[in-house]
């Protein structure tokens, strides 16, 4: 029989939930959760309940934050998964290391520069395996789009246009939750847009070198809404008479796992999870446009914004042969981080996938679909990473930390350029030889 892989899970908010029915159900017979971790043990309860009610299984020990190193000891986990805030993940990381754990992390890696060479100091120091879990990589449509390149459709990729649209629900809940504050997410060229970035990275197989940037807050916060004669005077949504008909807000109530994880954890924590989009403190942007040189000459054209009126992205390949574009509305919601379709949709509301050779006639290929979160994609990573022997993977899709920093430069990178106004060289701050060479 085969000995099952121990795992232990640090941090316990929605996101946790993919890991736990991974472990406890598709891949029970390989793993163990051994252990929970998190500032709140409400949290950690509500899991424990999920574990016995819904798995059968035996609640886990459940440790406060300040216990980390404790929990290691005491129920000596293989794996420790890391889903915290993001501006904590190195912390917890270069720990698991230390104490001789592998790690797998939630996107992004890390924030900014001092915590991501943290993180690669403890690689160093340790020798531990880090993956981080894009899970973008692997929905069928982004796959089908990497083979198109891997086949030569476009010969030599030399440019990529590329626009990524969140709609007034998933983007506006950037705003609610604690991602509005740039020391907690680094802002949405880090937290959200790493997965674009390594889509990018992916597709054309290289590295960011150059990156430049602009961005406004110029939809969100308090100063925008009375600009436009908007006028709140709520600071959330929840229990809100004045609230009720606000096509923003969101009832914590409305979800029995938004009352569970958050709302019941309030008092313990100070978490508000449904804060007016049009208050304050806001120290993101929510208007982004990127440029980026990669290390084979690719120029990356990208923008971002979070208040749509339909959410999906548009992305073009040009290169010496030809030139691919996927255009796609997803109809998905995001309200508990999983990326699940809308009920008796697909992924897609509509998608659009064309291959145009530089001389010849184009044509349109069928868009793959996948059952589960995020496209499809969610059950092929979880296989990836969790099953003994899971299929080969012709496309590469296992990200290790090379690939994480790689994503989280472009955004570090574009936020100090927001900044300063000026082209940033991400070799002159981040001197990687693996990184540079590829």
């Amino acid at each position: 029989m085969t000995q099952r892989k121990r795992y232990a899970l640090v941090g316990t908010g929605a996101r946790a939930g993919m890991y736990v029915h991974a472990i406890a159900a598709t891949y029970k017979d390989v793993s163990e959760l051994v252990a929970f971790c998190d500032q709140s043990g409400t949290r950690m309860g509500w899991y424990n309940l999920r574990l016995q009610n819904e798995y059968g299984l035996d609640a886990v020990p459940a440790y406060p934050a300040a216990q980390f190193d404790q929990m290691i000891t005491e129920t000596r986990p293989d794996t420790v998964i890391v889903a915290t805030v993001d501006a904590t993940h190195h912390l917890y990381i270069a720990r698991a290391m230390e104490l001789g754990c592998d790690v797998i992390t939630e996107k992004p890696m890390t924030t900014d520069l001092p915590k991501l060479k943290a993180i690669f100091d403890a690689i160093e120091r340790t020798g531990r395996s880090l993956r981080v879990t894009f899970n973008y990589r692997y929905a069928p449509a982004y796959t089908q789009f990497r083979q198109l390149v891997m086949e030569g459709k476009v010969g030599r990729p030399l440019s990529v246009d590329f626009s990524w649209l969140l709609d007034t629900s998933h983007g506006a809940d950037y705003f609610r939750r604690w991602h509005r504050e740039k020391h907690n997410s680094g802002g949405l060229l880090v937290h959200k847009a790493t997965h674009h970035f390594d889509l990018v990275n992916w597709w054309i197989d290289a590295y960011p070198t150059e990156v430049f940037a602009l961005g406004n807050l110029s939809f969100y916060g308090r100063e925008n809404a009375n600009s436009r004669g908007e006028v709140y005077s709520y600071s959330r949504y929840t229990g809100v008479s004045e609230a009720v008909n606000d096509p923003f807000a969101l009832q914590l109530t409305s979800q029995e796992a938004l009352k569970g994880l958050y709302l019941d954890a309030e008092a313990e924590t100070g978490y508000i999870r449904d804060r007016n989009v049009f208050g304050e403190p806001i120290t993101i942007e929510d208007t982004m446009a990127v440029t980026a040189r990669y290390n084979n000459g690719v120029i990356l054209s990208y923008c971002l914004v979070a208040y749509s009126p339909w959410e999906g992205l548009r992305v073009a390949i040009t290169g010496t042969r030809g030139r691919i574009e996927m255009d796609i509305e997803e109809s998905v919601t995001h309200l508990l981080g999983d990326g699940q379709a809308a009920a008796s949709k697909g992924p897609f509301k509509q998608a659009r996938m064309r291959v145009f050779p530089m001389f010849g006639q184009g044509y349109e290929l069928d868009v793959p679909m996948g059952d589960g979160g995020h496209g499809g994609a969610d059950p092929v990573m979880l296989e990836q990473i969790f099953s003994p022997q899971p299929p080969a993977d012709p496309y590469h899709r296992a990200a290790s930390h090379i690939d994480g920093a790689a994503s989280v430069l472009v955004g570090i990178a574009a936020n100090q350029a927001m900044q300063t106004g000026r082209l940033v060289r991400i070799e002159e701050f981040f001197p990687l030889p693996e990184l540079m060479g590829r």
